[in-house]
């Protein structure tokens, strides 16, 4: 009874039309003209008045008089548009339904078509829907259609999206329902939407706000299967007629509907009818059945404007599904928003066999090392992720939010119960495993955003407290929050690409304003009188030819160091379209940097780690008498930044202040290539080099 539609198969149009005819999952082509001509088909078996499916469905049994007069019903289709899987996962939900044999047998429908379709990049339509919402965008337009060319379709639509993207949200299914409407199709319900933002989305989830329309549509279902009433006439005798103003406003509204419709799309949500959906529905006076059913999702909205912050309970940053998936990756979670991980790079050090490229820039012991964040949350979406964009992203906080306290606290005491697990390990050495009990070292890179914690500023005075230096790494995407902070150990901004359209190629970030506030955060960065650092990751076809655009933007921030480092492939993801083709080789980082060393003369390749695919460029103030002084004098650090504290902020230090000579082995062009001679590189047999890093 279901039949299923993508585009992943490269079967012939002559074995989806069989399969079509017999009821089985079809698979669309690559081809455009065959996608017209298998929807045409589609489109014929709607309007059929029992199409071949049913029969095939009831062929063997008897219908009873009762059982022909609520035939009205033949067959529900369901069409999706997925990039990253959810809307697929959506339609399994859908099983228990059709495997509902009393429920199928005791109701039959004309054709209704499901669509679930997400948004993707910018408002577009996913890949596997960007071909159908063309041509019925086109045909919608298009006189030699007709705007009857859909009647006697009914369709229902969800869309998936991410309230995030407040320009863009679920465009795609508002367009959708817009251009099916102007071709005759009817709309049995009011359009659904799924929103990724758990912040904001009507029940705490896209799978509960799915589960909570899929119930109503089956509702809305079950009272077509009985039968529609008769629609008013208008000529009603009786003064008590309580479809009198319904019918009233339906005529005036039909009037007018065609030129709401076309200007709707073109008009800003501020300026719509108060009848419209704040989540972007089509105007209820331009679709007269969408008063068949209440739309589900305007609860908490009023005139199409939300609710404030303050009357909606903030939530959790962590669902329980994301905190299922994140605790089977390794990472400890601490309260609702934060989280640690051991770095593959302590468990090598603990073992002897080699520290992070941080070890050999900049002094890092990699086994007393903790990395966690006290955000999980981003404001981009990068192509690189980790979590491959499954964390949840925003452009401000509006979770619940725990103390600085309570996140420094658990996360020692995770993070030592990690380092715990390797007592007694073979390979792991006593004196290591003992200094790793007490951390020295704090890196605030794990995923997320840790400047977008409010509390940032207290987190980072309670870890210099417990003599434990702070390495922090941004997005570059707010600037008054990198003005704001206090003194860090070294202070990272990640640079993953230099001009405009490339940023939001890789980054994909949330604000419109994205590039205006990637500036603005360089030139926040040159402001810091403590160590700064650019981190440029190379995707490879991607941002290695943009030599000239980095230099500019060096030369805006004036970093004390620059890291290049080659992506770090984590594996296929549906989210990204990385794969291992665009991880360079460190023969290609090296000349990458040697080229982009060429176009700043106050910068020069100092330090490399080949093991992590990383160099380091260091200004020429960092070169004192010939020899690189890129390391950390840590006790140092501590003292001048009790100092800072004391004095409330007044008296300041510079990167100068805490620098420490570079060992002979960790600079640039040595026999080591940056691996510490005190430890033993370690090469796993039978396996391929690994070149990522961490």
């Amino acid at each position: 009874m279901c039949v299923h539609y993508c585009c992943c198969s490269h079967r012939s149009l002559a074995y989806c039309e069989h399969a079509f005819q017999k009821g089985d999952k079809v698979c669309l082509l690559l081809k455009p003209l065959c996608y017209l001509k298998f929807f045409f088909l589609l489109i014929k078996k709607m309007v059929d008045p029992i199409s071949p499916l049913l029969y095939k469905s009831v062929k063997n049994q008897e219908l009873s008089p009762e059982t022909e007069k609520v035939l009205h019903v033949s067959g529900v289709k369901v069409l999706y548009g997925s990039q990253t899987g959810t809307a697929k996962v959506c339609i399994h939900w859908w099983s228990k339904v059709w495997n509902n044999k009393e429920f199928l047998e005791r109701h039959f429908f004309k054709m209704i078509c499901v669509f679930l379709v997400a948004t993707y990049t910018d408002g577009q339509p996913t890949e596997s829907a960007e071909w159908f919402c063309k041509w019925l965008e086109e045909a919608s337009m298009d006189f030699r259609y007709g705007k009857t060319f859909l009647k006697g379709m009914r369709y229902a639509v969800f869309g998936l999206g991410n309230s995030v993207y407040v320009g863009h949200y679920n465009t795609v299914s508002k367009n959708i329902d817009k251009w099916l409407w102007m071709l005759s199709a009817a709309r049995i319900m009011t359009r659904g939407e799924g929103d990724c933002n758990v912040v904001k989305s009507r029940h705490g989830s896209v799978q509960a706000d799915f589960q909570a329309w899929e119930t109503k549509f089956l509702k809305r279902l079950q009272a077509l299967a009985k039968g529609e009433k008769k629609a008013c006439s208008g000529k009603c005798k009786s003064g008590s007629c309580k479809n009198k103003k319904k019918h009233k406003e339906e005529a005036e509204d039909s009037q007018s509907h065609t030129e709401k419709n076309n200007s709707e799309a073109s008009q800003p949500s501020s300026l719509m009818s108060l009848n419209t959906c704040s989540h972007g529905n089509s105007s209820r006076s331009a679709h007269p059945e969408s008063r068949l059913f209440p739309c589900s999702l305007c609860c908490t909205h009023q005139n199409g404007v939300r609710k404030s912050e303050s009357e909606e309970e903030r939530r959790e940053m962590i669902t329980p599904a994301l905190r299922d998936a994140l605790t089977k990756q390794g990472y400890k979670l601490i309260g609702s928003h934060s989280g640690v991980k051991l770095c593959r790079w302590t468990k090598s050090m603990l073992r002897g066999r080699g520290g992070c490229y941080k070890h050999t820039f900049y002094g890092i012991e990699s086994h007393r090392c903790m990395e966690t964040t006290p955000s999980l949350a981003c404001a981009n979406k990068c192509v690189f992720c980790w979590r491959h964009n499954t964390n949840p992203v925003g452009t401000e906080w509006r979770w619940k939010m725990d103390p600085a306290e309570k996140i420094i606290q658990e996360a020692l005491e995770n993070h030592r119960n990690m380092i715990r697990q390797f007592r007694g390990v073979p390979g792991v050495h006593p004196e290591r495993f003992e200094e790793g009990l007490t951390v020295k070292h704090c890196a605030l890179s794990l995923v997320g955003e840790p400047i977008m914690y409010p509390e940032i500023n207290s987190f980072l005075r309670l870890l210099h407290q417990q003599n434990i230096s702070s390495f922090l790494v941004t997005n570059a995407q707010f600037p008054e929050e990198i003005r704001s902070l206090v003194p860090v150990t070294q202070l990272y901004v990640s640079v993953d690409a230099s001009t405009k359209d490339s940023l939001k190629k890789i980054d994909r970030p949330l604000f419109k304003d994205f590039w205006q506030r990637f500036l603005d955060s360089l030139r926040a960065l040159g402001e810091k009188q403590q160590r700064t650092v650019y981190r440029l990751t190379l995707v490879k076809a991607w941002n290695v030819d943009e030599l000239k655009a980095y230099a500019d933007l060096i030369a805006l921030g004036q970093p004390d160091f620059i890291e290049v480092k080659g992506v770090t492939y984590c594996g296929e993801s549906s989210a990204s379209s990385l794969t291992m083709a665009n991880v360079p080789w460190h023969e290609e980082v090296v000349y990458f940097v040697q080229q982009l060393a060429n176009l700043l003369p106050d910068y020069e390749i100092a330090c490399e780690h080949e093991h992590s695919n990383c160099l380091s460029l260091a200004h020429h103030k960092f070169k004192v008498d010939g020899e690189w002084w890129t390391w950390i004098d840590y006790e140092r650090f501590q003292e001048l930044i009790q100092e800072y504290e004391e004095s409330g902020g007044t008296k300041s230090f510079s990167a100068m202040d805490y620098m420490a000579k570079t060992p002979s082995w960790a600079i640039f062009g040595a026999r080591e290539r940056g691996f510490d001679p005190s430890d033993t590189r370690f090469q796993r047999k039978n396996k391929t080099k690994d070149i990522s890093g961490c």
